[in-house]
């Protein structure tokens, strides 16, 4: 008598991908998803923030934590984020900043969800409810990386100062470094957080002094910017877990097969 185990039907796909969302979170990661908010909310109302600016800081969130967990849905809170982002930065002169949400960050997303989408992890095999394998740079990948977002930002920089961009320098160095971490959220490589990190603490500088020299009303923008300092020090912690060896598996994600036996 045949056995069909292999073709049992799965879960149902087009739910099981939302309810992959929910999936695997510890009560800390739901504690610090939760205090952003309330934080970035509070800012917003007290500063007396635009609206903009308070979906932009809020999706922000919303897609740096959900990339900390690996889950593909960070995507869709990105391409909100990068819209409402570049249209505020574009406001301030801060042209590098605009300029790299509209014309990179922005198509990127549509990538980043293919790709992701494409290597989809088993749940069964998630250690820690995430969606995606990830992966871990070698040192000789380190040694060309390095030296070419040296010479990229100092190119990016000369022409900032062409088009009359304010901060030239802290904004060529947070545009460039932004590209390569992107690049490297979406190829799934951990060491993403390391380039996060330091864009991150770039872009507090960028905006804390742009709003304090131009009196501007978007502070939960610098308070989104802050969590995500906060949130890419987690992102590394827990990419550097799911990068593990006996986490890993190839670029692509084996299909199930089909199987019967007598």
């Amino acid at each position: 008598m045949s056995n069909l185990r292999g073709f049992e039907p799965e879960p149902q796909q087009s739910t099981g991908r939302w309810v992959s969302l929910a999936r695997g979170w510890t009560a800390f990661e739901i504690a610090w998803l939760a205090s952003a908010t309330v934080v970035i909310t509070l800012v917003s109302i007290l500063m007396k923030d635009n609206w903009l600016g308070f979906v932009s800081a809020v999706s922000g969130v919303l897609c740096v934590v959900l990339v900390a967990k690996g889950k593909i849905a960070n995507f869709f809170f990105g391409i909100v984020q990068t819209v409402t982002y570049a249209y505020i930065a574009y406001t301030y002169q801060l042209y590098g900043e605009a300029m790299l949400n509209a014309l990179f960050f922005l198509p990127v997303q549509f990538v980043g969800l293919y790709l992701w989408t494409r290597h989809r992890k088993n749940p069964q095999n998630a250690s820690r409810g995430e969606d995606v394998y990830a992966k871990r740079l070698t040192g000789r990948q380190w040694a060309i990386l390095v030296p070419v977002i040296l010479v990229v930002s100092a190119a990016y920089a000369v022409l900032l100062t062409q088009i009359g961009a304010q901060q030239v320098r802290m904004d060529s160095a947070a545009v460039v470094v932004s590209v390569f971490a992107q690049i490297l959220m979406t190829l799934r490589y951990a060491e993403q957080w390391i380039m996060w990190m330091v864009v991150n603490v770039l872009t507090i500088a960028l905006w804390l002094v742009t709003l304090t020299t131009t009196g501007g009303g978007d502070w939960a923008i610098l308070a989104m910017w802050c969590a995500y300092l906060v949130n890419s020090v987690y992102g590394w912690l827990n990419w550097r877990r799911l990068a593990a060896p006996t986490a890993t598996a190839p670029d692509v994600a084996p299909r199930p097969r089909a199987t019967a036996g007598a």
